[in-house]
């Protein structure tokens, strides 16, 4: 008498199933690009990020056994939520001034980019 292991595993009847409708809410994910230039200039924080920066000076000295970044966050973002534009006024201005600095270290970038200055043997580095 042959064991299981032993005689030869039985074909398996397959349907043939249609195929799904694709779902229009789904869209299919852009891939990421490759990391980029390095050399190229980051974007600057949004005025948000400003704003975080000063408030988590102030939490933090106001309440010093919060340690969690989630809280801070939390706080963070409620009282940006229930500020009034004037106050955020100072944040964006510094943000402005921030994105103007960087695009015209792109602009600069660019240049030296399709001038051929960074090539692989430039002092960019």
């Amino acid at each position: 008498m042959k064991t299981r292991s032993q005689t030869a595993p039985k074909p398996l009847k397959t349907v043939a199933m249609a195929p799904r409708p694709s779902s229009p809410k789904r869209k299919p994910r852009p891939k990421p690009a490759g990391k980029g230039d390095p050399r190229a200039p980051k974007k600057p924080p949004t005025a948000f990020f400003y704003f975080m920066e000063d408030f988590r000076k102030v939490y933090k000295q106001e309440k010093p056994s919060v340690k969690s970044m989630q809280e801070i966050g939390k706080a963070c973002g409620e009282k940006w939520n229930t500020m009034a534009f004037e106050e955020k006024v100072k944040y964006y201005d510094i943000a402005t001034e921030k994105r103007a600095e960087f695009e015209k270290a792109m602009i600069e970038y660019n240049k030296k980019k399709e001038s051929g200055e960074m090539s692989e043997g430039s002092d960019y580095d």
